[in-house]
């Protein structure tokens, strides 16, 4: 039997501190389009049915007269908050904290407003059209095992930056399932090839090698499992300032305890994103070259 369609759920309540400012409202199209907005245009395309937005409070007034208004009628929506305030089991953060609890509890905050299968995407990263056709067609297949996760897979030398080094989670694979995922930290291109920052020195990296740029599929089950891991982490950092509940650490304990599968579906979309202020040029320039391939238009809601 067919399952519903899926939803997708939009990460978009990170701080942006090295970029200086909120970069998931950041205007790189035509017409002042958000790189969330090509996100938006895709999954609708690619037959997701609705869009839920984590936010933060602080920015609420500002993502609704910016990427609200524009949807409105184009595809359904909600948004729910992450706030650094909602800790289960009774514990209270420092006063001093400041930082968000990391994806894991980025997607929790979600539970109540998600039942279908779903897709999570970063909303300052761009993933390609190709992408959200992928993992729609695998979020809709009608033999998917609820426990059977699903992660888009990205050539490394896909997901550089020519402005600085970046982190990125590096997959190992068997039999088309993800068994690791090891993150390696400041990865940048240099003239002998690709490399990562070891305990001492430079270390090569293939660029072809499979990495993860944050584009989950889940059923409704992610949710008990990050409920449990995210009250194991409450109890040891509820007074920490800077540590997070990454999405990779409960999806590494699934994995390690038979507790559900992530199938891996490799694409070869080119990935486009604002980690530093000097990538944004590159951006504006990538998506202006895709409106005129014809890819989107130039207005991308003027079809409403």
């Amino acid at each position: 039997m067919m399952r519903n369609k899926p939803d997708l759920l939009v990460l978009a309540a990170g701080l942006g501190s090295r970029y200086g400012g909120l970069k998931q409202l950041d205007g790189v199209g035509p017409c002042g389009e958000s790189i969330m907005e090509y996100s938006i245009f895709d999954a609708k395309k690619a037959g997701f049915e609705k869009i839920v937005f984590v936010i933060k409070k602080a920015i609420q007034k500002d993502f609704k007269s910016q990427i609200l208004s524009k949807i409105e009628g184009f595809i359904d929506f909600d948004i729910v908050f992450q706030e650094i305030d909602s800790l289960p089991g009774g514990f209270n953060r420092s006063v001093e904290r400041k930082k968000p609890w990391g994806t894991g509890h980025a997607i929790l905050s979600a539970k109540d407003k998600i039942i279908n299968p779903f897709a999570v995407i970063n909303a300052d990263d761009y993933y390609g059209p190709g992408a959200f056709d992928r993992m729609g067609d695998y979020l809709r297949a009608p033999d998917g095992d609820s426990t059977e996760f699903s992660l888009l897979g990205y050539r490394l030398e896909n997901t550089l930056s020519l402005n600085g080094s970046v982190s990125r989670g590096i997959c190992e694979i068997k039999d088309g399932f993800l068994t690791t995922l090891t993150e390696r930290t400041r990865i940048s291109r240099e003239l002998e090839g690709v490399f990562y920052q070891g305990k001492t020195k430079n270390i090569p990296i293939d660029p072809k090698a499979c990495v993860s740029m944050n584009f989950w599929g889940f059923t409704p089950l992610i949710f008990k499992l990050l409920e449990d891991r995210f009250l194991l982490f409450a109890k040891k950092h509820h007074q920490s300032l800077k540590e997070e509940f990454m999405i990779t650490e409960p999806i590494d304990y699934a994995i390690q305890n038979k507790i559900a599968r992530i199938k891996v579906l490799p694409v070869n979309e080119r990935w486009m994103g604002i980690t530093y202020p000097d990538d944004r040029k590159r951006v504006q320039q990538g998506i202006a070259d895709l409106v005129s391939e014809g890819v989107y238009p130039e207005n991308l809601f003027s079809v409403l």
